[in-house]
C-alpha cells in the first residue's frame, strides 16, 4: 500500500543529509528522518506545518509544550521561538515527517475565496491528528517526486491545495492572519525577514519599525505579541543559534563564531549562550558532536 510514510520514507533514505534533512525539488517542501533520539533543538521556527508519519517529538514554546506522533500535525503560525526533541527514533523504526512551509501569498489569495471561521485560539503552536484531505494532499505531493518532469507543471495546484485544506480546517482563523494584507502580523514579518538576514549587523529599531510601516513603540509592542520576544531578544536568539550551527557543523572555535554572528566581546556571547542553552558554548559543542556520533 502506497502511504504516505512509505514516500516519506522513499524520499528521505536517499536524500536526508547528516542532519536528517531530505530536500525536496518543491522548494517550500522538505521532509526529516532520524534514527535515534536527539538532544534539545533550539529555533526560531517560520510558519509551517510537520505531518509526523513515524516516531514522536515534543516541542516547547514558553510554558508550553506540545507532544506528538505518528498520525499528528504541529502546525505553527508565526515566527516563534521553540524547543524541540525526537522522542521515538530509532534504527528499526526511525522518525519521519514531512513539512510544509506556509506562504503568505497563496493563504493571502485564498483567504479572499473562503469564508472565514472564527475561532478565538489563536494561539502560533498547536498540534492535532492530521486532517485527512491534508495527508492525502501531501501523498499526491509527494508521489510527484517519482515522476521528476510533473512536479515544474503540477507542484503550485498540491502545494495550493494543502494550503486550502488547512485554511478551510478548525484553525483556518489563525492561518488566515499569517496572509491578512497589511495586518500586524504581516508587518511584523517584514522586520523578521530583515532580522534573518542581517542578524550579525547592528539594526536600529528605527530601521526594523520603517519596514513594518509603524512607530518604534507600536512597533515593539506588536513584534512581542506575534513573536514572544523583542526585537534585540529575537536577534540575540538568531546569533546564537548560528553559532551553535557553525561550532558544530563547521567546527569553529567559540571566538570566532561569536565575531562571526557578530558578538564584539566573547566573554558576553559565552554568558548568554550559557543561559539559552543551558552550557557554555565548547562544552555544548563536544556533547552535540557526542550525541551525533552515538546516532550515526
Amino acid at each position: 500500500m502506497n502511504t504516505l510514510l512509505d514516500a516519506v520514507r522513499r524520499h528521505a533514505e536517499v536524500h536526508a543529509d547528516r542532519d536528517g534533512m531530505a530536500p525536496t525539488p518543491i522548494q517550500s517542501v522538505f521532509a526529516v528522518r532520524a534514527t535515534a533520539t536527539g538532544g534539545l533543538k533550539h529555533d526560531i521556527s517560520r510558519p509551517l506545518l510537520c505531518l509526523l508519519v513515524q516516531g514522536a517529538k515534543q516541542v516547547t514554546m514558553g510554558m508550553q509544550s506540545f507532544d506528538f506522533s505518528a498520525g499528528d500535525s504541529l502546525l505553527i503560525t508565526a515566527d516563534v521561538p521553540t524547543v524541540s526533541q525526537i522522542t521515538r527514533a530509532s534504527i528499526a523504526a526511525p522518525y519521519y515527517s514531512l513539512v510544509l512551509e506556509l506562504d503568505p501569498a497563496i493563504i493571502a489569495d485564498l483567504a479572499g475565496q473562503i469564508k472565514a471561521v472564527n475561532s478565538i485560539d489563536l494561539a502560533p503552536v498547536r498540534v492535532d491528528q492530521t486532517d485527512v484531505e491534508v495527508a492525502d494532499a501531501a501523498l499526491r505531493l509527494m508521489r510527484l517526486l517519482d515522476r521528476p518532469a510533473s512536479v515544474p507543471v503540477l507542484q503550485a495546484q498540491l502545494v495550493r491545495e494543502m494550503h486550502y485544506w488547512l485554511l478551510a480546517g478548525r484553525h483556518g482563523d489563525a492561518i488566515r492572519r499569517i496572509g491578512w494584507p497589511d495586518g500586524h502580523v504581516e508587518r511584523v514579518s517584514r522586520a523578521v525577514s530583515i532580522l534573518r538576514t542581517d542578524f550579525a549587523k547592528p539594526l536600529p529599531i528605527g530601521r526594523l519599525a520603517a519596514a513594518a510601516g509603524m512607530s518604534s513603540s507600536s512597533f515593539h509592542q506588536h513584534f512581542k505579541a506575534v513573536t514572544s520576544l523583542s526585537p534585540l531578544q529575537f536577534q540575540k536568539q538568531l546569533r546564537l543559534i548560528e553559532a551553535r550551527r557553525l561550532m558544530q557543523s563547521a567546527r569553529v572555535s567559540a571566538a570566532a563564531a561569536a565575531f562571526a554572528v557578530g558578538y564584539e566581546s566573547v566573554s558576553q556571547f559565552s554568558r548568554e549562550y550559557s543561559r539559552l542553552f543551558g552550557l557554555p558554548p565548547v562544552t555544548d559543542a563536544k556533547a552535540i558532536r557526542q550525541l551525533a556520533q552515538v546516532a550515526a
